[in-house]
């Protein structure tokens, strides 16, 4: 199916591996022009000359930490007005809440509820003004099922996703949607440190930790990039225009309830 967005420009945040790079790739892809972020130069670096050599589209490496201001006027310096926008921030530490102050409660707020709403004002009104628009935000399963050792996650992605209900309503008569991609457990970097979070409190070894946690899933696996990337492919294409402040779960089907 082609999504009509070829010869877009997506900003996508995050990018150079994990959940980001599966987005910035299936939007490649589908020939839309993107510009990369992330704090990791070199992966960044090799990620943009992969999706270059692979899909022949122009490809923008910006070499930052989103979660800044810094970051971000470095990435919109770059992207001004992008057609789509992607944001994503690695996820706070898990642990328990007695052990969180104030300060990490700020940070885990301003990389995961602030920097993505600072993200969206910056290129709301340019995406109303030429009536199209795509937002996406990666969350987490957690604001569907919040996870005890994810209590930072918990309660900053929530937030978010209560501004984008309110938000996503006044946008999409102008052509722009606003919606949000819920991973559960995919193998990315972000898993693995809560695998090995796991084998720390349980004494046990990682792989068993591992298997043990894919085992509980009902697809019996973990999910791969490719298939989050095109998820959010989708939610940027033409054909999702009557799609806007919803939470899409992808998670093997973990979530056991109905709605």
């Amino acid at each position: 199916m082609d999504l009509g967005i070829r010869g877009r420009t997506a900003l996508v945040c995050a990018a150079s591996k994990g959940l980001g790079k599966g987005c910035a790739t299936s939007l490649a892809r589908e020939g839309v022009n993107v510009v990369l972020t992330a704090r990791g130069r070199e992966a960044l670096e090799a990620t943009a000359q992969e999706l270059r050599g692979a899909y022949g589209v122009t490809v923008v490496a910006v070499a930052g930490d989103i979660t800044t201001e810094e970051g971000r006027r470095a990435a919109l310096a770059a992207c001004p007005s992008p057609d789509i926008l992607v944001n994503n921030a690695a996820g706070p530490p898990p642990g328990d809440f007695r052990e969180w102050d104030r300060d990490a409660w700020m940070r885990a707020l301003d990389a995961n509820m602030i920097a993505p709403i600072l993200m969206i004002r910056a290129v709301v009104d340019g995406m109303i003004a030429r009536g199209f628009g795509r937002i996406v935000n990666v969350t987490s399963s957690a604001v569907k099922a919040p996870i005890p050792e994810l209590g930072l996650s918990n309660g900053a992605r929530t937030g978010l996703t209560g501004f984008v209900a309110g938000l996503a309503r006044k946008t999409v008569r102008h052509g722009v949607t606003v919606n949000n991609l819920l991973p559960g457990p995919f193998d990315t970097d972000r898993l693995r440190s809560i695998v090995e979070h796991g084998a720390r409190t349980t004494g046990k070894p990682i792989e068993e930790v591992r298997a043990a946690r894919a085992a509980t899933n009902p697809a019996g696996r973990f999910g791969t990039i490719a298939e989050f990337g095109d998820a959010c492919a989708y939610l940027c294409s033409v054909q999702a225009g009557y799609i806007t402040g919803q939470n899409l779960l992808i998670d093997g089907g973990a979530y056991p309830g109905t709605f």
